[in-house]
């Protein structure tokens, strides 16, 4: 009954994990989807590039939530049940897929930043505390969320290892960790090329305008001149030449 139990607590996880927040708050706040722009992450730090500091606080603090409060229900009442530590690892396992996979927004989901911090605070508050303050240093000095988020998974099972010990959550958390990794792939690739955008930095659309009508570039007069001076050139030569003949 324990591993049912554990399943059922998994699939509310997942459903409340595929909440995304990103989407709805900007949704309710009148904002562009955030998949449309920017990274195409409906995370906070996407949110944040549209300018709107509330809406991407309500994204963080909402997506940390839904990855903190299913673990811990599971931590608090999941003992009578049989859900010990590695259930808890899996329950928020099942939020962190949720929010990468959301079965609600067509499994199109974040990369689960704000969602794996949540869920590491419930499991062990001290590791969640020291992996934000591994987030905060690196974004604070480099000012790359990706980067941070990227060094924050790497520490965060070698904190659990090194400070406490390999209990039955640990393989969630490197599960978690991998994931993560995997999910900013391509902002790794925009790192070593010098091209990924730095928190805090709005999105900016190109605009083109249209030249009003009967307006030509000066180059356009420059050409057209420069061939009909070459018409009349040719012009007189063959002149020339039939009076000659």
């Amino acid at each position: 009954m324990q591993m049912l139990y554990t399943a059922l607590a998994m699939l509310a996880a997942y459903l409340v994990g595929s909440l995304s927040f990103g989407v709805i708050v900007s949704r309710a706040m009148g904002l562009s989807d955030p998949r449309s722009y920017g990274s195409g992450n409906p995370g906070a730090t996407n949110v944040l590039r549209s300018g709107n500091k509330g809406a991407a606080a309500a994204t963080l603090v909402l997506d940390a939530l839904k990855g903190y409060v299913p673990v811990l229900l599971v931590v608090l009442y999941g003992a009578p049940w049989g859900m010990a530590q590695g259930s808890q690892g899996l329950v928020g396992l099942a939020a962190f897929v949720g929010h990468l996979w959301p079965v609600f927004f067509r499994f199109e989901g974040g990369k689960g930043v704000a969602t794996a911090a949540g869920v590491l605070f419930a499991l062990n508050p001290l590791l969640g505390a020291a992996t934000l303050a591994t987030w905060l240093i690196i974004a604070f000095f480099f000012r790359y969320s990706s980067l941070a988020a990227l060094v924050a998974a790497v520490f965060a099972p070698f904190y659990q290892l090194l400070f406490w010990d390999f209990g039955p959550a640990v393989p969630s958390i490197i599960v978690m960790s991998l994931l993560l990794v995997w999910r900013h792939s391509a902002n790794i690739g925009k790192l070593l090329a010098g091209t990924e955008s730095r928190t805090g930095g709005k999105v900016r659309t190109p605009a083109v305008t249209a030249a009003p009508a009967g307006h030509h570039h000066p180059t356009q007069h420059k050409h057209s001149h420069d061939a009909a001076h070459a018409e009349r050139k040719r012009a007189r030569e063959q002149h020339g030449k039939g009076a000659k003949s």
